[in-house]
């Protein structure tokens, strides 16, 4: 996928959901997953031609793993121009090693994004860009329908009430495999996750699920998107304009 292709669906989900506004200043969360490095060049993109000019800060919460290199990383943001800030945390000693966590995966998110907020903070941003795709979108609907029982998944735009930051999802317009075609086109620098449990997560269960269900129906995904934007689902209302997606 070219990278006008994916400037085509940031653009149309941030205009839809009304993400981005004049003067903000947007970090980008980079765990250096092909996900968060194609909003990184997507939001850099971006920032070149939209009406309301915006800036971008790079910050990655680094674990503690001994063997995650972000070198790869610092010489993007570098060439990009994009401000880059690296978080030091001991959260992998103190789930692996200390609470020897049995599903490690909840307290570890809980743990990254307190670590993550307080850095955006700190260097003056008023909002955050998760990397979640349309996949994403599909999958934690429905991990809420199988282990909670009901209708639901995180919003394209959504306000922290006790950081007064506000998280925009640019990419959920954008399918798992235009990343990775991205990704593969560009040579995009991709750093593959050192955590022990990457792969062995609920999520991932999920996730072969889908692709099973893809194959025996297809289009199944994309009607499940549309049943998300179209259930009332707060935050999921397109203002003056089609609940259509690319």
């Amino acid at each position: 996928m070219r990278l006008q292709q994916v400037l085509s669906y940031v653009r149309k989900a941030v205009d839809d959901y009304h993400m981005i506004e004049a003067g903000d200043k947007i970090a980008v969360g980079i765990s250096g997953g092909k996900d968060s490095l194609t909003l990184l060049y997507a939001l850099h993109g971006l920032k070149r031609f939209y009406p309301n000019p915006f800036d971008i800060h790079a910050v990655t919460v680094d674990l503690g793993f001994q063997n995650l290199a972000l070198d790869k990383i610092k010489a993007l943001c570098g060439a990009l121009n994009v401000e880059y800030t690296i978080v030091k945390t001991d959260i992998a000693q103190i789930i692996f090693e200390e609470r020897r966590e049995e599903n490690p995966c909840s307290l570890c998110a809980k743990m990254r994004k307190g670590a993550l907020n307080q850095a955006i903070q700190a260097v003056g941003c008023n909002k955050v860009a998760y990397a979640h795709h349309k996949d994403d979108v599909v999958e934690t609907m429905l991990m809420s329908l199988i282990f909670e029982g009901r209708f639901h998944t995180f919003s394209p735009v959504t306000y922290l009430d006790r950081t007064g930051l506000t998280v925009i999802r640019p990419l959920i317009y954008m399918r798992e495999a235009d990343v990775i075609g991205f990704v593969h086109k560009y040579n995009v620098p991709v750093v593959k996750s050192p955590c022990p449990a990457d792969g062995h997560t609920k999520r991932e269960y999920v996730k072969q699920l889908l692709r099973q269900l893809s194959r025996e129906n297809p289009g199944v995904r994309e009607r499940m998107f549309t049943a998300i934007q179209s259930g009332n689902l707060k935050g999921w209302e397109i203002e003056n304009g089609s609940k259509e997606s690319k």
